[in-house]
């Protein structure tokens, strides 16, 4: 007979933030114990809102699976003397608690083989359930009364039940049990539960809704209504919406208004107090304007919204009297009067202030942009020179996620041009993961520049992300620069960029070499990631990185040209073969200058005339990056290799034949060494 198994950790509110990782944490390590513990089950389910934790586990099986232990014992020569066991082998049946009859011989070795039976599953729950929450980690923990024990907010309840039956353990002085809560407010306080199809149906009657993907839809479909109600579209940000989720037990949509006169100030700087702070949605006008409504989910039912709403209405409106207030304040000082107040705020100890960064961009703004024959000096400068000076706007001090933003918005209000004020919101992108990229080429460049420079100062401190600490954000940055070059399709050299923003600090010529080092392994590593990230084979990645890997572009349309083309496993199959083969004796050569008149049969002749008609097309498609026609082109020399092996020994006694065969295989193997290592790709 089979049983499903509930376990709710009740507890404090926990941080909307906290709780995916930590159902993800608590599914796999479920899985693991009972899997470790040989107990046969059906599906696993997590779910969650504020103040619980749930697993369910369907279809468990009232008995272990049994088992066959075998233990290797002594070789056969220690165990026996003339057939008769030795104590050697009494004392390992005898610890294995197994007859001396009873050993297994195999493989010269003697071996006690058990046949372990399984264990009534409600006899190992107890302890499972237990190990289960003290596995469980958090970013933060808490400590609460005089108790050692530390979990991401104070236990106040636990069910435990298998089947109808309460499994009991106690963990931080909580006994496990049957009673559960619902709603902080609405719900009753001690609620028992009979069996997992009773707790869905008991906390649905005390307004907990259990389900984090129910909710989810249940406040999208909720969010959109309203919106349309409203004569307009909500703006639903996912991350948002993942976090609201999470903050509610039982969730209703309302509708809230503020006053048009707000709609004044720039869309970002009234939206960004509405998702970052108050977590509201915004709602649009079908042609994309900001309409002076806002939706918010309460955690509760229906009853006494308009109170909600008013009250909420007053916090927003107070929010955007600040915003309004500080725009005002910031319009009164241009942009660029505000870059002397640069000069008084450090960048990091020992680089200057952020005016001296301002400077360092600029410079290697321009570097980039000659480097990749950008025709725009003028904008690069304007757009780098104001690049930071919204830090010193009161408006960005309170909302410091509208930096950029807010840069631009000025500059347009002080008359700049619109590709300078677009370059200096550009210039912070990306801001996190799946953000859009810069598409202005100013903005590219100064992007690249103002990150590159972080990267190198960072690094120069000695102050190099290692394991999950990243205080920096300096992955992130450099994953940026690496998307930048990819997407703005620039073929740069990432080692003169790294010389060139090590040369605007004042590094010492001895530790230049080993923080240039460290820093292209850095962006090595990040392109390596972005591969894999991209579903490019592991080996045809590392074929990849065992090539030049300084211009990132070049690398990446090399990585996807020989992923598309290994789809046809024939071909590549063929090519690998006939390249590793040459490179294996290629790396023999002690010359590497082939003479024709060393020849000594056809077949050399042949395959030697194929690679001077082969290197002219090589370098002619290597020098466009046309890799899909470049490695199809390649294919046409197997043939000549495979006949060419099939005919000739290369290693035969006459040096100077024997070098002159290994230089024609060296020459041949040269075509690919610029495009990917061919002997990492996988057959």
């Amino acid at each position: 007979m089979n049983r499903d198994l509930l376990l709710e950790i009740g507890t404090e509110e926990i941080p909307a933030k906290f709780m995916p990782a930590s159902l993800s944490q608590l599914e796999s390590i479920a899985s693991t114990m009972l899997n470790e513990q040989r107990i046969i089950y059906g599906k696993v389910k997590v779910l969650g809102t504020p103040r619980r934790l749930t697993l369910i586990v369907e279809e468990i099986e009232e008995v272990q699976a049994d088992i066959t232990v075998e233990s290797k014992g002594p070789s056969i020569k220690v165990a026996y003397d003339n057939g008769t066991a030795t104590k050697a082998a009494i004392g390992f049946a005898r610890g294995q608690g197994v007859a001396v009859e009873e050993l297994v011989i195999r493989d010269g070795y003697i071996y006690a083989v058990k046949e372990l039976r399984g264990q009534a599953v409600t006899n190992l729950l107890p302890s499972i359930m237990s190990d289960i929450i003290n596995a469980l980690s958090f970013p933060k923990n808490m400590r609460w009364a005089n108790l050692d024990i530390k979990f991401v907010r104070p236990i106040r309840w636990i069910v435990s039940l298998f089947g109808n039956e309460i499994i009991p353990f106690s963990i931080a002085g909580v006994n496990s049990g049957n009673k559960t809560r619902g709603h902080r407010f609405l719900g009753q306080e001690e609620i028992i539960v009979d069996n997992v199809a009773d707790y869905f149906q008991k906390l649905q009657e005390n307004y907990v809704m259990i389900d984090q993907e129910e909710r989810r839809n249940v406040i999208r479909c909720q969010i959109e209504e309203l919106a349309v109600q409203q004569g307009g579209i909500a703006d639903i940000d996912e991350e948002l919406l993942q976090e609201v989720i999470y903050l509610v037990e039982f969730p209703t949509a309302l509708c809230g208004k503020f006053d048009t006169d707000f709609l004044k100030l720039p869309k970002e700087a009234i939206i960004t107090p509405m998702r970052e702070h108050q977590r509201y949605f915004p709602v649009l006008s079908p042609n994309g304007e900001l309409l002076p409504v806002f939706i918010t989910v309460r955690n509760g039912g229906s009853d006494y919204l308009s109170t909600v709403q008013h009250g909420n209405e007053r916090v927003l409106k107070a929010r955007l009297s600040d915003a309004q207030f500080f725009f005002i304040e910031d319009r009164k000082t241009p942009l660029s009067q505000r870059l002397d107040r640069l000069k008084s705020i450090v960048f990091q100890e020992g680089l200057g202030t952020l005016f001296d960064k301002t400077q360092r961009i600029k410079k290697l703004a321009l570097m980039i942009a000659e480097a990749a024959g950008l025709d725009l000096d003028q904008t690069i400068v304007r757009a780098a020179e104001l690049s930071k000076a919204d830090l010193v706007t009161s408006m960005v001090y309170e909302f410091t996620e509208l930096q950029g933003v807010m840069g631009r918005e000025y500059a347009l209000l002080d008359g700049e041009n619109k590709d300078t004020a677009q370059a200096i919101y550009e210039h912070y992108l990306p801001r996190f993961s799946g953000d859009s990229l810069p598409q202005s080429t100013a903005g590219r460049a100064v992007s690249i520049a103002d990150k590159m420079d972080n990267i190198v100062a960072t690094f120069s401190r000695g102050l190099i992300p290692t394991g999950s600490q990243d205080p920096y954000a300096l992955r992130r940055q450099a994953l940026g620069i690496v998307n930048i070059l990819i997407d703005s399709k620039y073929n740069l050299s990432l080692a003169q960029i790294i010389d060139n923003s090590i040369s605007l600090l004042e590094i010492s010529a001895t530790a230049q070499a080993s923080l240039k080092e460290s820093i292209q392994e850095f962006f090595k590593l990040r392109l390596k990631n972005l591969m894999l990230d991209e579903n490019i084979r592991y080996d045809i990645v590392e074929a990849i990185m065992g090539t030049a890997t300084d211009d990132i572009y070049d690398a990446w349309l090399r990585a996807k040209s020989l992923s598309l083309y290994a789809v046809n496993s024939v071909q590549i199959q063929q090519l690998v073969q006939a390249f590793s083969r040459v490179g294996n004796l290629a790396k023999k050569a002690a010359v590497t200058a082939v003479d024709p008149q060393l020849f000594e049969v056809d077949v050399e002749n042949e395959l030697y005339e194929k690679y001077l008609a082969m290197q002219k097309k090589v370098d002619s498609l290597s020098n466009f990056r046309q890799y899909d026609e470049l490695l199809a082109t390649l294919s046409e020399m197997v043939s000549p290799i495979d006949k060419f092996f099939e005919t000739v020994m290369v290693m035969v006694e006459d040096a100077r034949i024997r070098d002159n065969r290994l230089a024609l295989l060296h020459v041949i193997h040269a075509l690919t060494v610029n495009i990917a290592d061919l002997s990492k790709i996988v057959l």
